[in-house]
């Protein structure tokens, strides 16, 4: 837990404050205390370092297995940097393994933890926002913890003076949402379908990327199989244009 807040304060928070000057907004939202879920687009490896130098609060995030498992000196460095910022390895290969990384949410919520989800299950593979899968709802719904939607966004920024260019780093942090109104429905997949799609519907709003009704993963494997864009890919994958209007993320507030 030292580590953690020896990387946050000293080792690599400062540093990163400085060159990259992240601009936050809506930091009040997240609660002080007690369990949340912050649920987040996700553009860049560096979403993890730059949402929780934004608070105050310390975030757990469920990390990709494979930052656990490298083989090497870098494998050996990776593992400890990971294991020693307090991030927790879960594996993503299958649907067993899926209940186990929901299961691991599960318990650090009911811990009182900060609890950072990509709910893409994946970086975007083309800067859009891709559609959420359901564990955010289930994780949610079993612990009735609000879900914070967070949008990290990045734009070119040119450095007079050196000529360097770095992204400029902006974080929209929107307010809690409660699904205590759907409270016993943990395991409908109809309700957790519609839970997942408001908080994206929210992610969206926060972030004015463009959405896409398809799993980012899959256009990601379909991409590597066939070599094609991304956008290639999502024009056989996606819904005709009458139904994705329908299946399009709604807000269900109310």
């Amino acid at each position: 837990m030292l580590f953690y807040w020896f990387l946050k304060f000293v080792a690599i928070g400062p540093l990163v404050r400085l060159v990259f000057r992240p601009h936050v907004e809506g930091v009040h939202h997240v609660p002080r205390t007690g369990a949340a879920i912050l649920a987040s687009n996700h553009l860049s490896a560096a979403d993890w370092i730059f949402m929780p130098l934004a608070l105050r609060r310390r975030v757990t995030f469920l990390a990709k297995a494979e930052y656990f498992t490298g083989t090497g000196v870098k494998g050996v460095l990776q593992r400890a940097f990971f294991t020693r910022a307090g991030q927790v390895p879960i594996d993503r290969s299958s649907a067993s393994a899926a209940e186990d990384a929901i299961r691991t949410g599960l318990r650090l919520l009911r811990t009182g933890r900060l609890l950072g989800i990509y709910p893409e299950g994946t970086r975007s593979p083309d800067g859009r926002l891709y559609r959420g899968k359901t564990g955010v709802a289930r994780m949610t719904l079993e612990t009735g913890v609000p879900v914070v939607p967070v949008a990290m966004t990045y734009r070119p920024r040119r450095l007079p003076v050196v000529g360097w260019n770095l992204p400029a780093v902006r974080i929209r942090i929107g307010e809690p949402l409660d699904f205590s109104r759907y409270e016993g429905l943990a395991g409908d997949r109809f309700v957790e379908r519609s839970v997942t799609d408001e908080i994206m519907y929210e992610i969206m709003t926060l972030s004015d990327q463009e959405y896409v009704d398809v799993y980012g993963a899959r256009v990601k494997t379909s991409m590597d199989a066939t070599g094609a864009s991304a956008s290639e890919v999502v024009s056989r994958l996606q819904p005709p244009a009458d139904e994705a209007a329908d299946r399009a993320p709604e807000t269900l507030a109310g």
